[in-house]
Formats: structure tokens, C-alpha cells, sequence
């Protein structure tokens, strides 16, 4: 049975599960495509303060592609090219998503699992995670779009080693290589998820969106405009900023409204 794209939503929080179980939730391109309808959907709906992208059951976040599909969808150039744009409208959208968004990684995520994590703000795993790119021993190559996302949260260096090598690393080598921002105990797993996303949610949400935002721009290496110097105090003219501190000053937790 192939597998799907789940999402469920609790108290502004999105849940999108790669559900492939059966394949250490390989995505096949139709699971790709659904990837790319829910975060571009997700990404437009103002009431949701924090997404998390998790794989089905516990021994793998995701392994990438659907290699089983390679002989009919994805033997050729023009297929390839085809097959590719599905896969980067999913990772551009969760690298671009305004709102926070937060990989639950347990065990295997390699290959275009690690690229789709990799867009994502925040990347905890559990100590049994395992971390690769071995698509050299497939004969195939990352393109640009795919090799980006790797790129920008280990450096060039660590990407090369590892489509290099095509070593697949454990969670305490790949969070000191930067690729995952923490590595808790299975036990600790679920608890500590829970922790991250209500931090998450616990922040006013327009702050959240600006300062991704301006994560962003300061990627690209253009000056800065005025106005974009200014939109850094935008904040000071919403409501959330009153409540912040006011609930600051008279010791009580902020309500914030996202407005």
C-alpha cells in the first residue's frame, strides 16, 4: 500500500506526518506533491503558531525518495527534471514557511528526509537518530535546489563529506556538525517535543514570523534598505508588544493575539 501525507491541527499547532511506514516513510511523488499542497496551505492560515513535520512510528523520520518509482517515473533526464520539481516545491516551502516550523526526528533520516528537515527551523532528535546522504551509491546526484537546504545548515563542508563519503552518521556526530539543533533520550522524546512546541507557541507569533523573516534577508548579501531598517520596530506599534509588557510588569503570561 503506498503511503500519504497526514495533517492534523490542536490549539495552533499543525501536525504533518509522513505516513510510509512500511518503507522507513519513503515518499513517493505523489507524497511529494501532497508535502508541497499542505505546507503551502499551512503556510497562509494566520491562526497556527508552530508546524511539526514527523515520520509514522519510531524508527524513521524519513529516507527520502520512493525508490521503487525510479524505473517508471524517474529513469531518464526529462523525468528526473519532472520528478524534482515536486520534490523542491515541498522544500522550498517549508524553508520559506512563515511560521515556525520544527522536525521530530526519530531514527532514520537520510536522503531527501534529511533535505526536507533541513528547512526546518528547529531539528530535535532523539539519541537513536541517523543521519546520511548516500545517493552517490544510488549513481545519483543532489541538484542544486536539494543540495541547498543541507548546505545551509551544515556548511559546504559537512554536505560534501557526506554526499562524499555517503557515510550515514549518528545524532551526537550530527549535532556537533550542526545538523540537528538537539538530541534528547528516546525516553525523553515526546516530552521534551511537547516543551519545545509550547516555548514555541508560548511567544508572541509576530515575532516568531519577523524574525524569520529577517533570518532570511540577512542570508542574502545585499545592503539592507531603510525600509527594511525600519520594519525592525514594526513591532512597537502592535498589540502584542502591549500586552508583552504590560504582562511583564504586572507578573502574569502574556495573551498574545497576533495582532
Amino acid at each position: 500500500m503506498s503511503g500519504n501525507i497526514i495533517v492534523s491541527r490542536e490549539a495552533g499547532v499543525a501536525t504533518i506526518t509522513i505516513n510510509s511506514e512500511a518503507k522507513r516513510n519513503a515518499m513517493s511523488q505523489a507524497m511529494w506533491i501532497a508535502m508541497g499542497d499542505a505546507l503551502e496551505q499551512l503556510s497562509t492560515e494566520t491562526d497556527l503558531r508552530c508546524i511539526v513535520l514527523r515520520g509514522a512510528g519510531t524508527t524513521a523520520f524519513g529516507s527520502g525518495a520512493d525508490i521503487d518509482e525510479f524505473e517508471t517515473i524517474r529513469a531518464t533526464k526529462a523525468q528526473g527534471i519532472a520528478f524534482g520539481k515536486h520534490g523542491h516545491r515541498a522544500m522550498h516551502a517549508v524553508r520559506d514557511c512563515p511560521i515556525p516550523t520544527v522536525a521530530a526526528i526519530r531514527g532514520v533520516c537520510v536522503g531527501g528526509g534529511l533535505e526536507l528537515a533541513a528547512g526546518c527551523d528547529v531539528r530535535l532528535t532523539s539519541d537513536d537518530g541517523r543521519f546520511g546522504v548516500p545517493i552517490g551509491k544510488l549513481g545519483a546526484v543532489l541538484a542544486y535546489p536539494e543540495l541547498a537546504n543541507l548546505i545551509r545548515v551544515a556548511g559546504p563542508v559537512t554536505a560534501l563529506e557526506l554526499v562524499l563519503e555517503g557515510r550515514v552518521i549518528d545524532a551526537a556526530e550530527a549535532y556537533v556538525k550542526g545538523i540537528v539543533s538537539r538530541v534528547v533520550t528516546v525516553a525523553g522524546f515526546d516530552e521534551e517535543l511537547k516543551k519545545t512546541v509550547n516555548r514555541i507557541v508560548a511567544g508572541a507569533p509576530l515575532s516568531a514570523r519577523w524574525h524569520k523573516k529577517f533570518t532570511a534577508r540577512l542570508r542574502r548579501p545585499e545592503p539592507l534598505t531603510e525600509a527594511e531598517l525600519d520594519e525592525g520596530y514594526a513591532c512597537f506599534d502592535t498589540s502584542d508588544f502591549v500586552e508583552g509588557y504590560q504582562a511583564f510588569i504586572t507578573k502574569r503570561t502574556p495573551v498574545f493575539s497576533g495582532k
